[in-house]
């Protein structure tokens, strides 16, 4: 049975590639639907704490920019632009199934300064207790490199270990870890489970995702790395049917599961 359907915490993170169209606008169909699952997993007892991205992808989109802006002024506009819409849209959603929503944006600092990492422990504990839906994201409006994580799939692992999870899901434009590049080789074959995260697991990965996003599997990877280190399941799946995070909370297999190293 996949150990994620035991999970009574649980983190999601969501890429932007998968929040949002080509145009860079936010998919409402694909939204509503993770909203909606997440709420239902919610209201079944689990603490469930949702990772975003999106906020950059978003706000070029709804400055009607032709590319993501390459210097740091720019992708930091763009985030405050995009991040007002998402929180928007995810309380709208959230609310229709009757489940309050809490915004956190965090960066490296955060979690490395003692009294602050304390500080958002206490939060999310609180969050937890007031039947909230924390959405985290990092803190792009500030973005540097020496201040954030670069990527929400690191930082979704950081949460899950923050918070002590059991289950961390990753929501992609792929199905997961295969045994070749699936895009060039029609015979790639899905691994469904990592038992151990090894040079050669990590040299299946492919380059930088998409010109909405900034992963790839690698990313992914290291989020795993970060997860399972900690003793927390990680699953990467497809996020173009959220519903299908239900079969993982069934005890099915989807996706790619990385079991969690055990406790000596």
């Amino acid at each position: 049975m996949n150990p994620i359907s035991k999970a009574k915490r649980l983190v999601v993170k969501v890429g932007t590639s998968t929040l949002t169209y080509e145009t860079g606008k936010i998919n409402i169909r694909r939204m509503v639907k993770l909203c909606s699952v997440l709420a239902d997993l919610h209201n079944s007892g689990i603490d469930v704490v949702l990772v975003t991205s999106g906020a950059i992808g978003v706000g070029v989109g709804k400055l009607g920019l032709s590319e993501r802006p390459k210097d740091i002024p720019g992708r930091q506009a763009a985030a405050t632009v995009g991040q007002c819409e998402l929180m928007f849209m995810y309380d709208k959603f959230f609310g229709e199934n009757g489940v309050k929503t809490g915004q956190l944006l965090i960066t490296k600092s955060d979690i490395e300064n003692d009294r602050r990492r304390e500080n958002l422990e206490n939060t999310f504990e609180k969050l937890f207790e007031y039947g909230a839906v924390p959405i985290v994201n990092e803190n792009d409006s500030v973005a540097t490199e020496e201040i954030v994580y670069g990527d929400n799939d690191s930082l979704s692992a950081i949460v899950a270990r923050l918070i002590k999870a059991q289950g961390l899901i990753i929501l992609s434009d792929i199905d997961g870890l295969f045994d070749d590049n699936p895009n060039e080789n029609p015979d790639a074959q899905l691994i469904p489970v990592v038992r151990e995260i090894t040079e050669e697991i990590k040299a299946l990965c492919g380059g930088a995702g998409t010109n909405r996003g900034t992963g790839g599997m690698i990313t992914k990877i290291h989020a795993a790395e970060i997860a399972t280190e900690a003793g927390i399941p990680t699953v990467v799946m497809n996020g173009t049917q959220p519903q299908d995070i239900y079969k993982l909370i069934d005890g099915h297999n989807t996706g790619t599961l990385f079991t969690a190293k055990q406790g000596d």
